[in-house]
């Protein structure tokens, strides 16, 4: 799984007791942002300090920061990408040590059965898919749009794993082909598709409507294709084909525009579609 294609969806969030955990993958492991376990094992309101003073009292704690974490790059608080310190089960488990809460009994049990998800996952990676499908579920998203979801998930994954191995390394690199792609597609940029819903830091996809998916699979599929088929190298050659390809799909959204007579492009987000149906379901009570 690339960092660059999975952040910002359900695969990179865990759920403790309704709480969200930013987790990535690291030499084939999850590692979990210590500041969210910090602030939900502690209910601090400036976790920040805490992990200071939890260190300036743990001597031994703060001898080994330096190999218990490591700084990688997540979603921040301000939605951008950030180096934020994480660290694997074992060091988890090692700073929980000197948080003395209630909470952490049962916290280590879940990361327990997280690891042991992973290595389920690392066997047989459609379970990765299951329970995403899962999670998506339980958030009262549609069937059909999970599954355009999920697949466009893939998709995404096919594109970032040919652009790795045709030169593309930076992570910059990844969004501003990315935005080609989109501005091709859709005539906005993610941050200005993000804009023009109503957005902040959210994840833009898990906001589309079925349409919007549909359009975002094509261009980055029809992106795919052409550098395979031109065997593109290095940024320059993947930023033309990440134009053209979303211009394919940008062309076959203005043909639909024109027959249907109304925008693909929509403002509408799930939020907004769940507080929608939510007053529905209380009117109808």
């Amino acid at each position: 799984m690339n960092q660059q294609n999975i952040t910002e969806t359900a695969k990179r969030l865990a759920i403790f007791r309704g709480k969200k955990i930013r987790r990535t993958i690291h030499n084939n492991e999850w590692w979990f942002a210590i500041i969210d376990i910090v602030a939900i094992l502690t209910d601090s309101h400036d976790p920040k300090q805490y992990i200071k003073r939890m260190r300036s009292r743990d001597n031994e704690l703060n001898k080994n920061w330096g190999t218990i974490c490591t700084p990688l790059k997540m979603i921040a608080a301000d939605g951008k990408k950030r180096a934020i310190n994480v660290a694997n089960t074992e060091g988890i488990f090692r700073i929980i040590q000197s948080i003395p809460s209630p909470k952490a009994e049962p916290f280590k049990r879940w990361l327990a059965r997280v690891g042991y998800e992973r290595v389920q996952e690392i066997e047989d990676p459609e379970l990765a898919m299951k329970r995403m499908k899962a999670l998506y579920k339980a958030q009262d998203y549609p069937e059909e749009w999970i599954e355009k979801r999920v697949r466009g998930i893939a998709i995404r994954e096919e594109l970032t794993d040919e652009w790795n191995k045709r030169g593309i390394k930076e992570d910059i690199e990844y969004s501003i082909l990315t935005a080609e792609i989109s501005k091709a597609t859709f005539g906005m940029t993610p941050s200005q598709y993000k804009k023009y819903k109503g957005l902040k830091r959210e994840n833009l996809r898990d906001h589309m409507t079925d349409l919007e998916l549909i359009f975002s699979m094509l261009g980055e599929a029809s992106t795919t294709a052409i550098a395979r088929d031109r065997d593109v190298q290095g940024f320059v050659e993947n930023k033309k084909a990440a134009k053209d390809g979303g211009d394919i799909a940008g062309r076959a959204r203005k043909d639909l525009e024109k027959n249907l007579q109304q925008k693909v492009i929509s403002k509408t987000n799930f939020l907004t579609n769940k507080m929608q149906k939510k007053l529905e379901e209380d009117d109808n009570a």
